[in-house]
């Protein structure tokens, strides 16, 4: 198999051809047909994330097709097309686990952290963390789902109810939501980078009602925030725009410090959330519901050998919606 390999941090993947893998129990082997590229792979790949597997092939936005099978997996299961997210295994018997909460098992394997992932051609997955993908997307199309859309759902829940809802950072999974958002009938505010025009054009474009620099006031105030950019000095900035009584989620893995900020702007019942991980709930309960809005992915692909320019688009914000790679055939 052919996969792009991260050996040191900091550094460039490297293309190394390994032996394919062989499923073990309760395991399959994927052939990948697609794989995004996610912020948390940047923040795997500079450092950011301290505690990677090395070497380690990243990727957890993982969509394949099913080959070959370990002890205690169906064959029926040969063929099928199936994703491969973030959270790649779990305790199972923890409080968090026995709760729901498996997103914060201490125990937990992350995809492309821990676990080799998705920049390869084949990769191998425990089969109780994979799940069958709507029809109506294409492989590249599916790819963003399984962490821009699921992260982005978890965060988008924990915004509760607001009618308001502002988001900071409009990228792959930014875009996934707010698709989300304005079928359900919220009000959209996008914050870009300052100067931004093309990722405001393109949030006005997706239904938001308002777009503009990360440091200007809405035209009303937010019953909630979404923060995605890793910009710690984004959390009071979102206070600041919150209503009473508001929310402000940190939906990244990794973020920048946060600056000190005066009580006032937390004061009057606002609450500050972060977001850990997923659940295989949010999983199943996303993947039903994205087709039924529809969600509409934005993707742009590169060869799986061009993983290191994908990442650089990413770092850069060159790209309007996702990155995926797709391994040649």
């Amino acid at each position: 198999m052919h996969a792009m390999v991260l050996q040191r941090v900091g550094e460039r993947l490297k293309p190394v051809d390994r032996l394919t893998p062989v499923p073990g129990p309760d395991q399959v082997l994927v052939r990948v047909r697609a794989c995004g590229v996610c912020r948390t792979d940047l923040h795997v790949v500079d450092g950011d994330l301290t505690e990677p597997k090395l070497p380690i092939v990243p990727g957890h936005e993982i969509v394949g097709e099913v080959v070959a099978v370990g002890t205690g997996i169906d064959k029926a299961r040969l063929g099928e097309r199936i994703g491969i997210p973030w959270l790649g295994g779990s305790c199972g018997i923890c409080v968090y686990c026995r709760s729901g909460r498996e997103n914060l098992c201490t125990l937990a394997l992350y995809t492309g952290y821990q676990i080799d992932g998705g920049y390869a051609d084949h990769t191998v997955a425990d089969a109780r963390y994979c799940f069958a993908l709507p029809h109506g997307y294409t492989d590249a199309e599916a790819a963003p789902l399984l962490c821009a859309g699921l992260i982005g759902y978890r965060s988008y829940r924990m915004a509760g109810e607001a009618k308001r809802l502002g988001i900071y950072g409009f990228g792959a999974a930014a875009h996934i939501i707010a698709q989300v958002a304005v079928w359900e009938g919220r009000t959209v505010f996008a914050f870009t980078r300052p100067g931004n025009a093309d990722a405001q054009d393109f949030a006005r474009e997706l239904g938001a009602a308002w777009a503009g620099d990360s440091g200007n006031a809405p035209p009303e105030e937010l019953d909630a925030a979404i923060i995605f950019a890793p910009v710690g000095a984004l959390v009071p900035e979102a206070l600041r725009r919150t209503a009473p009584g508001g929310i402000v989620v940190c939906a990244g893995i990794h973020m920048s410090d946060i600056p000190n900020f005066p009580y006032h702007l937390l004061w009057q019942e606002r609450t500050l959330k972060s977001v850990a991980n997923l659940t295989r709930g949010d999983a199943e309960a996303f993947l039903a519901l994205a087709p039924r809005v529809p969600v509409r992915t934005h993707v742009e692909e590169f060869a799986l050998d061009q993983a290191n320019e994908a990442l650089a688009a990413l770092r850069d914000g060159a790209l309007r919606g996702a990155a995926v790679l797709v391994p040649r055939r």
